[in-house]
């Protein structure tokens, strides 16, 4: 039988599962998982999830948290992460609250915080990775993080200057996020469909891979947030892309031949990198308006679902 185009995905990049829910991930076997605030308010509103969420506000007023709810959450974030770590062999990846996105001091020791909180529940930090929007208070919390032996992903990444300075910084690992450029392009004067190898994500983290791997850098690349089937396909060979179950289903039951798109040994012509320092990478953000107003959206949008997981957990408390 003709292997499925996932299994020849796995073939040539590692496979992530986009999700919180550990019945898809069992069935679809990916490596790592990843989560953020919108897949763990998901996955809470799943029955088997259910005592988890009661079980996290236990934990917090045992120990007399300060701060109840903020305490709670990042218990639930961590019990999701043993359930997930139980099924996947390798890494979850774990948010830090986005209302921390322009804090550095703060983003980094709520990130302290939740290795903590992973070691006391049995996990090895080697199997975290805390993630952390891509600003620049962001970036500079993850370099301090990871020079203490803590390794991050980057997320909410839309530009090449964000993930220039996310190398720069030493970052484990980078998500771009595909589809949501596609999304602004879309919706700001661009063509109403774009063939996979014009979708103005792709090109976005086709570009970054060229350039890191040009630059012998060894921050992993993670495509991320796909609209469809075409855009994986178009990254095939991509150090990592995280993928959502329905996009896993669809690729598990295609059985067309799948050729690989990117590689390090053929990077095309050489990129460029003008983004040295704040003051650049600043000037350079704002002038670039798809990735200012989707790192904001993104940044809006994981605090309005952290603040509905959190009042499904003060409701615990009453």
């Amino acid at each position: 039988m003709k292997p499925s185009k996932l299994d020849q995905l796995r073939e040539m990049t590692v496979v992530v599962a986009d999700t919180g829910d550990i019945e898809a991930i069992r069935q679809y076997q990916p490596i790592d998982a990843t989560t953020n605030p919108s897949l763990l308010l998901k996955a809470a509103q799943l029955p088997q999830y259910q005592p988890l969420l009661r079980k996290s506000i236990d934990a917090a007023q045992h120990r007399g948290a300060a701060d109840l709810l903020s305490d709670s959450m990042d218990e639930l974030a961590v019990r999701i992460g043993r359930e997930i770590l139980q099924v996947v062999p390798g890494r979850v990846s774990t948010e830090i609250d986005a209302r921390l996105s322009f804090d550095t001091a703060s983003t980094v020791q709520r990130g302290k915080r939740l290795i903590e909180r992973y070691q006391q529940a049995g996990i090895d930090s080697s199997r975290i990775l805390l993630k952390i929007a891509s600003t620049w208070e962001g970036i500079r919390a993850a370099e301090q993080l990871e020079k203490e032996g803590i390794q991050c992903n980057l997320t909410l990444l839309f530009s090449f200057e964000q993930a220039a300075a996310a190398a720069d910084a030493g970052a484990f690992l980078i998500s771009p996020f595909v589809g949501r450029i596609l999304d602004w392009h879309k919706a700001n004067g661009g063509q109403p469909s774009y063939l996979p190898h014009e979708d103005p994500g792709v090109v976005s983290v086709k570009t970054i891979y060229n350039f890191y791997r040009q630059q012998n850098y060894d921050t992993v690349v993670m495509g991320a947030s796909f609209r469809n089937t075409g855009e994986i396909e178009a990254l095939a060979g991509c150090d990592r892309l995280t993928i959502s179950p329905q996009l896993l289903e669809e690729l598990n039951n295609d059985y067309d031949e799948l050729p690989r798109s990117l590689n390090p040994s053929n990077t095309g012509e050489p990129v460029q990198n003008n983004t040295k320092g704040e003051a650049a990478f600043r000037y350079q953000m704002n002038s670039n308006a798809m990735a200012t107003e989707k790192l904001a959206e993104g940044i809006r949008h994981f605090v309005a679902d952290q603040t509905k997981l959190e009042k499904m957990l003060a409701e615990l408390t009453h």
